[in-house]
């Protein structure tokens, strides 16, 4: 796309009240989804973290890696297990799913170290971050898949104090100090509340929160929590955005400014939500108090 001179000039103010708003401010990411394994997306999601850090902001990463550790399951000559969308992990698939998080996890700061900026990567079981118990799903066992009791952000502050970039995978430990591991989203709402995150992202598959998942058009680009806690008491979401929702809310209701819901197959699509006036995904937040606080 070819902007004339004055065009991005506007486009660069147009992001200038953001920029000003959230510097020096923390934003959580989630990152997983197709921009994870779209080797171009990958690029633009890390060039968009890297420059909200350049411009003040005090970015996070926390990702996940379930299509990998599926992808090494099989290679291994294993079968992927899953109860109600839980993926069943006993030592073996515990093993391989810590070694793949890790190995994603290095990558993606080998992606950002690239852009010239300092990224550490680390997991939940660095400075006894996560803390968990074992997570049952309708009462059957699922083996070492854990549920956050507590999150020790000192290490996340150390980094940051310190301007780095910390990009951390979802393995948590247990009271025996046994690894688990924890679902992305859960871990990243958890994260960003220890921190009192300003703002949290989560990039997914779909374009946002729908009032009818069949009309397009229905896209819904603001709502507060109070709206969002209908949507999922109504039971008309389906698939991964009903737990995804409620992780919204809970982060909203522990302290997070506000959260997003973004369609990372978008290049770019972080950029466009957090610095354009109208936005591209479903942001939620607390109050109208706040949506004035945001738009004047």
């Amino acid at each position: 796309m070819n902007l004339e001179p004055m065009q991005k000039a506007a486009v660069l103010i147009e992001a200038l009240p953001y920029i000003q708003r959230f510097n020096r401010k923390i934003v959580v990411i989630k990152y997983g989804g197709s921009a994870m394994i779209d080797e171009e997306l990958k690029k633009k999601v890390i060039q968009d973290v890297a420059l909200l850090k350049l411009v003040g902001f005090k970015p996070i990463i926390v990702h996940g890696g379930g299509k990998e550790i599926s992808r090494w399951v099989g290679k291994v000559g294993m079968e992927p297990h899953f109860i109600n969308g839980l993926r069943v992990t006993d030592e073996p698939t515990m093993e391989i799913a810590e070694m793949v998080l890790n190995k994603v996890n290095k990558s993606l700061v080998q992606l950002v170290n690239e852009l010239g900026i300092k990224a550490v990567g680390i997991s939940g079981k660095d400075g006894m971050m996560l803390k968990c118990h074992k997570k049952y799903s309708g009462g059957q066992d699922i083996g070492y898949v854990g549920e956050i009791d507590q999150v020790d952000p000192e290490l996340i502050h150390e980094l940051l104090e310190k301007d780095f970039l910390p990009i951390i995978c979802p393995i948590a430990y247990d009271d025996h100090f046994q690894s688990y591991n924890i679902n992305a989203d859960d871990a990243a709402c958890a994260i960003a509340r220890a921190v009192k995150a300003e703002k949290l992202a989560f990039l997914t598959d779909v374009e946002g929160v729908y009032r009818d998942f069949e009309d397009k058009d229905s896209l819904i680009s603001e709502m507060e929590v109070e709206e969002a806690q209908e949507f999922v008491d109504s039971g008309s979401l389906g698939g991964g955005m009903l737990p995804k929702l409620q992780n919204c809310i809970d982060a909203i209701k522990n302290g997070v400014s506000r959260v997003h819901i973004l369609d990372g197959r978008i290049p770019h699509c972080l950029l466009l939500e957090i610095f354009t006036d109208k936005g591209i995904g479903t942001a939620i937040y607390n109050s109208k108090e706040d949506e004035r606080y945001y738009h004047g």
